[in-house]
């Protein structure tokens, strides 16, 4: 709940928190107060509405509905719903949060105009949030952890007051790395190198050139798509100083890699090996069948699914930091082997 109200020749934002402190009462009598959904004493009340007076506030969905604590609904922020990665680990949420008994309400930020206003809206109707990444501005996810919003965050790093879950990135990168160099690779390119840090795709990034060092060139997409993958492959695969090995910021880069490779007449892994990370089913059904790092997708949401129960429902309310376990998983893009492994 927050106004604005002009202080000092700025504008300042004003939450139910400091209508509360300036009356003397708890944030749950402010919210009965206003909107006449329970008992408040005739003195009480004035103070309450002399304190509202007196900060220029006016009432917000969002704070209300902290307030009162009354939802059976939970949201979620992610920035694409396009893609397998993004669909299980939706399937492994949305199959806790429907054994928990409580609905799922969705928010892709792709394209959208007014995104915070947006959230705020969503989290006004939820009894928490889980957000992917960094989908949401840093100011607005340090206004919600103020407001006291339950919040869960996959595939970020930790941050204080919020749950994080995220999958390990640097020890499998360092174990890819040293695969692909036990070939004889010598010259490498990491194909959607990511355009801002502190993200998985960076952890990645950076474990791998932390093996390899100079030998690997970064190499951007627009995006983490098939068609971006494909795009950037080409360019990188018809230019002068071919790289013997590309390793993809994930499957769906990769796949785009094995198709522009095929446009261009060269064989995998012969003229180059490729490698992605996700282990989507497309992964190992790909020719040749693709050499990737698995995460376990449909757990991450899973475990953020009761990860927000916990928090919303009082189990505790200590934020906790996870990271999952990863697996590389060889198969044929990236070389010949004495016995290939096709799970």
């Amino acid at each position: 709940m927050k106004a604005l109200t002009q202080q000092r020749g700025r504008l300042m934002d004003v939450t139910i928190y400091e209508v509360a402190k300036r009356a003397g009462v708890s944030i749950a009598t402010v919210s009965r107060a206003l909107r006449g959904t329970g008992p408040v004493a005739a003195k009480t009340r004035e103070k309450v509405l002399k304190a509202v007076e007196e900060l220029n506030f006016t009432p917000s969905r969002l704070g209300v509905s902290l307030a009162e604590g009354r939802h059976a609904a939970n949201g979620i922020v992610f920035p694409d719903l396009a893609g397998p990665y993004y669909t299980e680990v939706l399937l492994g949420y949305e199959e806790v949060a429907s054994e928990l008994g409580r609905s799922v309400v969705i928010l892709s930020t792709k394209g959208r105009t007014k995104v915070n206003d947006l959230i705020k809206d969503l989290a006004g109707r939820v009894d928490g949030l889980l957000i992917f990444g960094h989908t949401v501005p840093e100011p607005l996810v340090a206004e919600l952890v103020r407001l006291g919003v339950r919040l869960v965050f996959i595939s970020r790093e930790p941050l204080p007051g919020a749950d994080t879950l995220r999958s390990e990135n640097t020890a499998s990168a360092h174990a890819l790395a040293a695969h692909l160099t036990g070939h004889g690779y010598e010259r490498f390119a990491f194909l959607g190198a990511p355009l801002t840090s502190q993200d998985d795709v960076d952890e990645r990034w950076q474990g791998v050139r932390s093996a390899l060092g100079g030998a690997i060139e970064a190499v951007p997409t627009r995006e983490y798509t098939v068609d971006c993958g494909f795009e950037a492959a080409r360019d990188l695969l018809g230019g002068r100083n071919r790289p013997e090995a590309i390793v993809c910021s994930d499957d769906e880069v990769a796949l785009g890699a094995l198709l522009a490779a095929e446009q261009l007449g060269l064989d995998v892994p012969g003229d180059v090996a490729v490698t992605g990370w996700d282990d989507i089913m497309a992964a190992r059904h790909s020719r040749p069948a693709l050499t990737t790092v698995r995460q376990p997708m449909r757990e991450l949401g899973a475990r953020a699914a009761r990860a927000l129960d916990e928090l919303i429902t009082g189990v505790r309310d200590t934020p906790r930091h996870l990271i999952l376990t990863t697996e590389l998983v060889v198969r044929s893009s990236c070389g010949h082997h004495p016995q290939e492994v096709s799970t």
